[in-house]
């Protein structure tokens, strides 16, 4: 149950500050702004409660634990309930926060014509898959056995930040499924439509980045 609330706040906080810079601030902080709100909501919480559950805060890490072989799939699935959950409740705080509430997208993810840097599904793809890999390779390496593991907040912060900078015009950035999943519930629309490529793309990409642990292909 610790693990559980643990997580929940933790993606809760992570929505509600990344996505709040977005939402709330966007015009004022501009991309690095945004980019950097969500890199410091990781480095607070990986602080925060990085000792009680790990702050995974993302499916896509949990499943990259599971898949490195650090983590057992009833614990994987404990931590999915509770991202999501987390997710969805802090999309809803910032939701009665935004003047248009739903209406002005709560920061959601998304790809194609209207959407930020208009660019194809195919990008889009390609975009969250490497991303997401390269963002979960940082962080079973940081926290492994012979990792930095003092350092390990500010590490996985800053590589989810400067991951933002390079992709925010491309999808919004999720390399999380828990953080579009908030956001497109209550927004709807397109953003549910579009929903899939973020929970399927992150999986991929989550999948290879834990594989290649699993397999110690990255063995220190």
């Amino acid at each position: 149950m610790n693990k559980f609330i643990a997580e929940f706040i933790g993606t809760l906080v992570l929505v509600l500050f990344g996505c709040g810079a977005a939402v709330l601030g966007g015009e004022n902080v501009g991309q690095l702004g945004i980019a950097l709100a969500f890199g410091f909501a990781i480095v607070a919480m990986a602080y925060g409660i990085g000792p009680v559950s790990g702050c995974h805060v993302n499916p896509a890490v949990s499943l990259a634990a599971f898949v490195a072989g650090r983590m057992s799939v009833k614990d994987m699935g404990l931590y999915w309930v509770a991202q999501f959950a987390g997710a969805l409740a802090g999309a809803a705080i910032l939701c009665v926060l935004a003047k248009e509430g739903a209406a002005s997208g709560l920061g959601r993810n998304g790809w194609g014509p209207g959407y930020l840097g208009e660019y194809g599904q195919q990008a889009a793809l390609i975009f969250e898959i490497v991303f997401t890999a390269i963002f979960v390779i940082v962080i079973l390496g940081v926290t492994g056995d012979k990792g930095d593991k003092p350092f390990a907040g500010l590490a996985i912060g800053i590589t989810l930040a400067v991951i933002h900078i390079v992709g925010i015009q491309v999808t919004g950035v999720s390399v999380n499924p828990a953080r579009s999943f908030g956001p497109a519930v209550l927004a709807g629309g397109e953003a549910v439509s579009q929903l899939w490529l973020f929970i399927v793309a992150p999986a991929i990409g989550a999948a290879i980045g834990g594989a290649l642990y699993r397999f110690n292909l990255l063995k220190a």
